[in-house]
This record gives structure tokens, C-alpha cells and sequence, in this order.
């Protein structure tokens, strides 16, 4: 009845299906659970599938699709959620063993919105432990599609995992260090980490407070933003979201970037990286280049301090995100976890105030880099396609944890919001990323640029070979 392609369309292009009527919520839910079924017992990116919710949101969405009450281009959309964004009545594990009786009594306030957008939840995804950077001993990680014995990402695995296996046509992620930014490049997926605001954290289980984004994670930057728009705005339950108005994110339908100043350091950009990474560098500013934008050298601050301060202010953060359950039940966590937390829990009061002091510092020094451009262009991570060994060990050499923070970290303390998308292959066939950084609420350039930058390439068009 349905191509072997269907789960790999864009959300864009299933929200014309339904809306004609051409294609049935309650069949396409039908479809992608008979995928997962077959496709997940050799991935793990779902902690949890929601058969009957989904069958009900899409028999709802039916209903309502054929009234012509469509309510967002999300409406009868299958989509999966982190597995620590609350959902009333549903367990909530974030990837805490610990947790997984766990049933929330409400939604977070991003699984509302995409329940008011028309959206259907088709299941939880796994995520390493209280989304730090390891999964609980107990927990096995997701398997990258492209290749098993090459990492997934952390800490949104499973949504990178889902998004590119074509068990879900969009997730939701949450990036702390790098957590919506890791996976998609692994995954070779388009992900966006919103300013830090932008999207309500309200009903997320916290692992630092002030470093939580909730953000999209899909096939392509056109999708990014339609869930973008579902999710963004200010929230009563959430006084740290933003009074900002939310502005509509497609309203750009260019397929050029004139008029575009794309800033590039390159000796932030282009130094220490592996072969793979700088060839997809440099032919992505090749190709923003053709397409009108003005290439500007700019000086971006150093972040070697902010790379080794992030680890440190977040585990005093964690530690009280913990403080219910830690020491109390410290038999329960798995090490990585555990460290943090008792790293966070030794920490001076004046070191920490230190920390906070050359963060707001660095964050001025980032919006004064950016000011004289649209959108910045760096790697999403300095090496590409790392294999599972590669990642096991790289918590005990302090310098090569740095370096694959180096770009993503930094802008969790700004708060800045980026956009990553794949931008090449290795010649192992492994997905190969960029970024695409903004100004501050300034959601809408990056959107223009990964959405242009994918109307002239095809990197994200490709799929994993299952």
C-alpha cells in the first residue's frame, strides 16, 4: 500500500498528504508502527512505544483533517519525544532505571504543544543516564543506523537514532554540552538547539537548569522549524521562557542567501580538525558562498577556559537537580553520573562564583563577535564518525573531551541558538556535520541558511542502510 519510502519523508511533505486527504493519519501511524517493530530490536532508540496513544491522537486527527480543521502542519505528524519530557500517565525513565515507574501527572509543556499543534506521540526516546554523557550501566545505548560499531551520540541517542531510521518523521531533544548537536551529526539529521528561553523546559527532567535547551531534531531545517514553531514562546508554568513574540519561521522562502553575512573564524573553525570535518568545512562555504551569502572574517573569543568551566558548573547544577534522590539512593546511578554529582557537591561557593563571573563575560564577548553578522559557520564536532571505543575512553583524557566540546559547549553557556546539519560523508560512509550559529532569538537566520544550504545539496536526503 505504501512506498518503501514513506517513513523517510519530510514532515513538509506528509503535511500535504494528510491535509489532501491522500494519505490517513491512522494509516501512517499504522505504518511506522509496524517499522518500528521491525526496525528497533536491532537500533534501541525508542525506551518506550505508545502503540494505543498514537492510534487514538491519529483516529482524533482524522476526524478533524476531514472537517478541514487543521491546526498546524504538524496535525496527524508522528513524532517521538526524549524520554524526559513528562507525559501524563506515561512513564517518564529519563534513562534512570531508577525512574521507570515514574508516571507524571501532567505533560511538559513542549508535549502539550505538540499535542495543541495536532502532533501524535508515537513513544519515548532512550537517552544516557539523567542525560549526562553515559547510559546507565543497565541501559543498552542505541546503535547507529550507519554503522554499529560507531557512536550515536549523546545524550539524545534515541532521537537521533529514530529521526534517521525512519521511525519517527521529527523528535525532540535536549542539548546541555552538545546533546541535540551530537547525535544529529552522528545520525546525519538536522538539529536545532534553540536560544536558551526560546522553548518552555517546564515538566523536562533537569540536568543543569541554566544549560537545558529543548530542541527539534529532523530531516531537514524546513521540518526543524515547523516543530520549532509547535513548541517555542513563553509558558505561566515556565518564568524562565521568554516574553519574546515568536516569529514565523517559513515566512523565508528564499533558496539563495543574499544579503546573508555569514561570519567564519577560521582559526576557531578550521584548526585541529580531522580531514573529514575540514573538507565539509570548506565546501560548505563554497556553497553558501554560490548562493549569495558574504563570507566576513570575524575573531571569535577563545573558549578554552569555557570548555573546561562547562563541566564544572554543570555538575554543581546536577547536583541539585539531584538532591532528592543523591546521596540518598547513590547505589542506583551508574559512575559517569555519579562523578558529576559528587564533583558538583565539593565545589567552594567562591570557585563556583568565579565560574559564573567569566561566563557572563564570555556570553558578552560571543554577542559582541556575532553582532556584525547573520549567522556563524562552524563544525559540529571536530572529529567525525567516532567509533564506540573512540567514545568510551574520551572521558579519561581531559584534552580530547575538550576538543569534542569545543564547539558545542560554548554556546550552551551563551545561550546562543545554532542549527546542524549534515554536510558530508567520510569514506567510510559516516555522516559529517556543521553548524549554522545565530544571534540571540534570531531562530529565523539559521533556519534560512540550513534551508537554502539543503535546497542546494542532498546531504540530508541520504539514509542510513538498514
Amino acid at each position: 500500500m505504501f512506498s518503501d519510502e514513506l517513513h523517510y519523508k519530510q514532515i513538509s511533505e506528509i503535511a500535504g498528504l494528510l491535509a489532501s486527504r491522500k494519505l490517513s493519519p491512522v494509516e501512517l501511524v499504522e505504518h511506522l508502527l509496524h517499522r518500528i517493530d521491525n526496525v528497533d530490536p536491532g537500533l534501541l532508540s525508542y525506551s518506550l512505544v505508545t502503540p494505543e496513544v498514537a492510534l487514538q491522537q491519529a483516529r482524533l486527527a482524522e476526524e478533524q483533517i476531514g472537517r478541514r480543521q487543521i491546526r498546524s502542519q504538524l496535525h496527524g505528524v508522528p513524532v517521538a519525544v526524549k524520554d524526559l519530557c513528562y507525559t501524563a500517565g506515561i512513564p517518564t525513565m529519563s534513562g534512570m532505571p531508577m525512574h521507570r515507574d515514574f508516571r507524571p501527572g501532567y505533560d511538559a509543556t513542549v508535549v502539550r504543544k505538540l499535542r495543541e499543534a495536532g502532533a501524535v506521540l508515537i513513544g519515548k526516546l532512550q537517552l544516557t543516564e539523567g542525560a549526562f554523557a553515559d547510559h546507565h550501566p543497565d541501559v543498552p545505548p542505541p546503535i547507529n543506523p550507519w554503522h554499529r560499531d560507531h557512536w550515536s551520540g549523546a545524550s539524545s541517542s534515541g532521537s537521533g537514532v529514530a529521526t534517521a531510521a525512519g521511525l519517527c518523521f521529527g523528535s525532540i531533544g535536549s542539548d546541555t554540552g552538545g546533546s541535540i548537536r551530537f547525535p544529529s551529526a552522528a545520525n546525519g539529521v538536522t538539529g536545532l538547539k534553540p536560544t536558551w528561553g526560546r522553548v518552555s523546559r517546564y515538566g523536562c527532567f533537569e540536568l543543569a537548569a541554566s544549560l537545558d535547551h529543548i530542541g527539534p531534531m529532523c530531516r531537514s531545517a524546513t521540518d526543524c522549524a515547523i516543530m520549532l514553531q509547535a513548541i517555542a514562546g513563553d509558558d505561566p508554568d515556565d518564568p524562565t521562557a521568554a516574553r519574546i513574540p515568536v516569529p514565523d519561521y517559513q515566512a523565508s522562502a528564499e533558496r539563495d542567501l543574499r544579503g546573508l553575512r555569514v561570519g567564519f573564524d577560521e582559526n576557531y573553525a578550521a584548526r585541529d580538525v580531522d580531514l573529514d570535518v575540514g573538507l565539509a568545512l570548506n565546501e560548505t562555504l563554497r556553497v553558501v558562498r554560490d548562493l549569495g551569502a558574504e563570507i566576513v572574517p570575524i575573531r571569535f573569543p577563545d573558549v578554552a577556559t569555557m570548555v573546561n568551566d562547562w563541566g564544572t558548573a554543570c555538575s554543581v547544577e546536577t547536583a541539585v537537580a539531584h538532591e532528592t534522590t543523591y546521596p540518598a539512593r547513590q547505589a542506583e546511578y551508574g559512575p559517569g553520573l555519579s562523578g558529576l554529582i559528587d564533583l558538583g557537591r565539593s565545589l567552594s561557593a567562591t570557585a563556583y562564583q568565579h565560574i559564573l563571573l567569566r561566563r557572563a563575560e564570555f556570553r558578552g564577548r560571543v554577542i559582541a563577535a556575532l553582532s556584525s553578522v547573520d549567522v556563524m559557520l562552524i563544525p559540529a564536532q571536530p572529529v567525525a564518525g567516532p567509533s564506540v571505543a573512540q567514545m568510551t575512553t574520551l572521558g579519561q583524557v581531559p584534552e580530547q573531551l575538550a576538543a569534542m566540546l569545543r564547539y558545542t559547549a560554548p554556546f550552551d553557556f551563551s545561550g546562543h541558538p545554532t542549527l546542524t546539519v549534515p554536510a558530508g560523508f567520510t569514506a567510510k560512509g559516516l555522516p559529517v556535520a556543521v553548524q549554522f550559529v545565530g544571534n540571540l532569538f534570531d531562530e529565523s537566520a539559521i533556519c534560512r541558511a540550513g534551508r537554502a544550504f539543503q535546497f542546494a545539496t542532498r546531504w540530508h536526503l541520504k539514509h542510513p542502510p538498514l
